[in-house]
């Protein structure tokens, strides 16, 4: 976002700041600590001449303005709510930090996912500095997918900016209005009161997650019944009033933002005494990991209740295509029920580093090479797609990546163990074109031609 608004905004000065010396500088090389599609041209664009990385937060927080809080609030692991509340330490040592160095009024923004209402500790924090110092605490929620975040900030369906609805709250709103409306339509800024902003991005993402579980259900009724996920999805999405967005079934949702803005809303939910709203939203989840279980599941069944010693080949391990992100991704799941059913897995991902695949399995799942024997020789990643698959029992489409769609499918099927397995977990495959080559095809929410004989 904030080379998005340096780029957009030459004369305006950006800085991000961060405790980490090894990120600042990253930053400051084309070697970005993250991959995004259009980030680095986006970074070169401004950096040095009005975007700037640094880790003097004293001396930044002094100088600015505006003041963004952009960091992480994972979902709690201890205490109460642990599971489901959202962690704001984070967001509260970010106040107790501007309110101790700065030395002039600010507008402090809240650009990290938070739960309603934490605008207001904020503000409590940031009013209790012995300077006589005054802050407008807005918030303003990130609506941006990674794979495509370039563009859905210089072209956004809306920029939200919530404040307090007195003289000084609308006022700071208004001032962040004036830097978005350098490039975005005014019309497409909306500005709310403070507790609706931070309530609509828990929602956003709950009906965006919510769309991806309630199609992934009719995708197990579609595999007993013989209809065709994709069919429905088409005749469904047809509706004006319903869309065709985010109803492709796949092997489930992942990413840092899904799951765990759901669970911060069902804990909201159980705290306001709404049992059966939490329930609702609860039941989202719960479809989430049975799609990731069932995948599971069918692989084992149909390769003849089996895959001991077997080779999978693991083609993507991302949680969606063009992004390096593993944080919460279906493939961890996956790779951890093969493991338990001691297969041999070799992974092709052409983003993801194997020490981030790593250190997502421990902090997600508590596996890592010191609990879990044989585990660095059970699991290898490979270089090339090809290699992955050579000897393979199965290959199993985990990410959508569109080079996986281009694969010569003729040279994997030779070098694979027979009878050959493809579970597409992403429907991007021709599973009619596999077929005649002579693979078994399942893929999720499409009728088996062998279980059906009146497709």
């Amino acid at each position: 976002t904030m080379a998005v608004i340096a780029e957009q905004c030459p004369k305006i000065r950006v800085c991000v700041v961060d405790l980490s010396q090894k990120q600042i500088d990253a930053w400051n090389t084309d070697e970005l600590p993250i991959y995004e599609p259009g980030l680095l041209d986006c970074v070169k664009a401004g950096r040095g001449r009005n975007l700037f990385f640094s880790t003097d937060i004293d001396a930044e927080i002094e100088r600015a303005d505006v003041v963004f809080i952009s960091v992480n609030t994972p979902t709690k692991t201890k205490g109460i709510g642990a599971g489901r509340a959202a962690n704001i330490k984070n967001c509260e040592l970010c106040a107790r930090k501007i309110a101790d160095v700065a030395t002039s009024d600010k507008i402090v923004v809240e650009k990290s996912t938070v739960p309603v209402r934490t605008a207001q500790a904020v503000s409590r924090v940031l009013s209790c500095n012995e300077k006589g110092l005054n802050f407008q605490v807005l918030s303003n929620p990130e609506f941006l997918a990674e794979g495509t975040a370039i563009g859905d900030l210089t072209k956004p369906d809306r920029v939200l900016i919530g404040g307090q609805q007195s003289p000084e709250g609308l006022k700071a709103a208004e001032t962040l209005v004036s830097v978005y409306a350098n490039w975005v339509p005014r019309e497409q800024i909306l500005t709310t009161n403070l507790w609706s902003s931070e309530l609509s991005k828990l929602v956003a993402n709950a009906f965006l997650a919510q769309r991806v579980s309630s199609i992934n259900s009719i995708s197990a009724l579609c595999e007993a019944t013989g209809a065709d996920v994709s069919e429905i999805s088409r005749a469904v999405g047809m509706d004006a009033r319903i869309g065709k967005r985010f109803l492709q079934s796949s092997v489930g949702f992942g990413g840092s933002c899904f799951q765990k803005d759901i669970l911060n809303l069902v804990y909201l939910c159980e705290t306001y005494g709404l049992d059966e709203c939490a329930a609702y939203w609860n039941q989202v989840i719960a479809m989430n990991d049975y799609q990731k279980a069932r995948f599971s599941r069918k692989l084992v069944a149909k390769m003849f209740n089996t895959v001991t010693g077997k080779k999978i080949a693991i083609l993507g391990y991302a949680f969606k295509k063009d992004t390096g992100d593993v944080r919460e991704t279906p493939a961890m799941f996956v790779v951890r029920d093969l493991l338990d059913e001691q297969a041999k897995l070799h992974i092709y991902d052409p983003e993801v580093r194997r020490e981030d695949m790593w250190s997502e399995m421990d902090y997600t799942c508590g596996i890592n090479k010191d609990n879990t024997p044989r585990l660095e020789e059970s699991v290898i990643t490979d270089d090339c797609p090809y290699k992955a698959c050579d000897g393979a029992h199965a290959v199993c489409i985990m990410t959508e990546w569109d080079l996986f769609k281009t694969l010569d499918y003729e040279r994997i099927y030779k070098s694979m163990a027979k009878p050959a397995f493809v579970f597409d977990g992403r429907n991007i495959l021709d599973s009619d074109a596999l077929r005649k080559i002579g693979f078994e095809v399942h893929s999720v929410g499409k009728p088996d031609p062998e279980a059906f004989s009146d497709l």
